[in-house]
């Protein structure tokens, strides 16, 4: 005879994940009354939010659409952005005293520091009778057979002992950043379940060179200056920063999201400006000037020179023929970038990919598949872009399922 199982504790919905949407959902869900139990495996709840925005937390953004997220159904998202928009966020960031700014295009980022979200959505936990649970590691999930309404359907057994209860949320995010906890235990906790996980690869990434690029840019590591990087049909205008490894910054990070190993990349190196109508204008007013200080004036000086060393002749601009010119113009518009792949999850902002929208309610986030199963934030495949996206996300998909669960 099997040993007895020990006795479990009981509630309304257990959450797995204490990041941002995980305890959105809790506080969301004990508001309607509902007994609520965080697990968090970490020993203390959003570490990843007290990294994000360099210490200040990029919380939202203004200016957020579907079209800001990628995913194989770009549909998903749209109703739960559309019922929780930064609009309601915003009130309860101001409700909790909390002071904040924009940065850039629509980024809201506090005065402060990102501890006050984190203490915020905690309050929020507290004041909805939520009881998290930090330090607690998740070791079996398994379904139950709910015999009547309101019955358990699950159990999970922790480090702190069983619980059983009605719902199940998976917030448990995705693999970025390792050394922040992250683990794919949500894609193999949805495949327990019979739901499918799209591939994962690492998103908001800065870009590695190796090889004949990488040594072009050596030495520049620290060099800033603002581009259009381009990936498909994809632009984005914005700081690349050079780095030891190869290149990063804002406009790098976006990219990345829409670049894999083996894709062209393109750099306007003078965004916003015509090439061929700046450089033909500088020849007129300064024909005995070189080309290597004309164009230390257009970009920064040392990356200006490693151009001359490497892409271009310098010589006097008196010198530069139509012909000449142009090609030196299309190639400041279209700098090819050789790109040998990503830094990876390590560094990675987020996670592309993850467990298929298909078999997912997109007004619930509940599953298709097993009754009483929701999924929220980055867990999912939808990812959003640099600036405040993915937390609009986690807020409004754990909106949705804290309402249901």
């Amino acid at each position: 005879m099997s040993a007895p199982r020990p006795k479990a504790d009981r509630v309304d919905v257990v959450v797995i994940g204490g990041g941002a949407a995980g305890l959105f959902t809790a506080f969301t869900a004990g508001r309607r009354g509902r007994r609520v139990r965080v697990i968090e495996h970490a020993n203390r709840c959003g570490k990843k939010i007290l990294m994000s925005g360099g210490g200040r937390c990029n919380f939202t953004n203004t200016g957020t659409t579907p079209a800001n997220f990628l995913s194989a159904n770009p549909h998903f998202c749209k109703s739960a952005l559309a019922r929780y928009t930064p609009a309601h966020f915003i009130a309860m960031v101001e409700r909790h005293g909390i002071a904040y700014h924009e940065k850039e295009l629509g980024q809201l980022f506090c005065d402060d520091s990102s501890k006050q979200i984190v203490a915020m959505l905690l309050a929020e936990c507290a004041a909805a009778g939520v009881d998290v649970r930090t330090s607690c590691s998740v070791e079996a999930v398994e379904g139950l057979d709910a015999a009547s309404d309101g019955a358990p359907r699950f159990r999970i057994t922790t480090a702190q002992g069983a619980v059983e209860a009605e719902s199940l949320v998976v917030a448990t995010g995705g693999l970025s950043i390792p050394s922040m906890g992250a683990t794919g235990f949500g894609y193999a906790l949805a495949q327990q379940f019979g739901h499918a996980v799209l591939p994962t690869r690492a998103g908001l990434v800065p870009l590695t060179q190796s090889g004949k690029p990488a040594e072009q840019m050596a030495e520049l590591a620290g060099v800033a200056l603002p581009v259009t990087a381009t990936a498909g049909r994809t632009s984005f205008s914005n700081a690349m920063l050079i780095t030891h490894r190869g290149l990063s910054g804002p406009a790098i990070l976006q990219i990345s999201n829409y670049w894999q190993p083996g894709d062209a990349l393109t750099l306007d190196l003078l965004p916003g400006q015509d090439a061929l109508g700046t450089l033909t204008a500088l020849r007129a007013a300064r024909p005995d000037a070189q080309l290597r200080t004309v164009l230390g004036e257009l970009l920064p000086k040392r990356f200006a020179e490693r151009l001359c060393e490497t892409v271009f002749e310098s010589r006097p601009m008196k010198q530069l023929d139509p012909k000449p010119l142009q090609r030196i113009a299309d190639t400041l518009a279209r700098f090819p970038l050789v790109c040998s792949g990503t830094e990876g999850y390590r560094t990675a902002e987020v996670t592309l990919g993850g467990v298929d929208t298909k078999d997912v309610s997109s007004s619930t986030m509940e599953s298709r598949r097993v009754p009483g199963l929701y999924f929220v934030g980055e867990v999912l495949d939808v990812t959003g872009w640099l600036g405040g996206y993915n937390f609009q996300w986690a807020w409004a998909s754990g909106h949705a399922a804290g309402q249901n669960a």
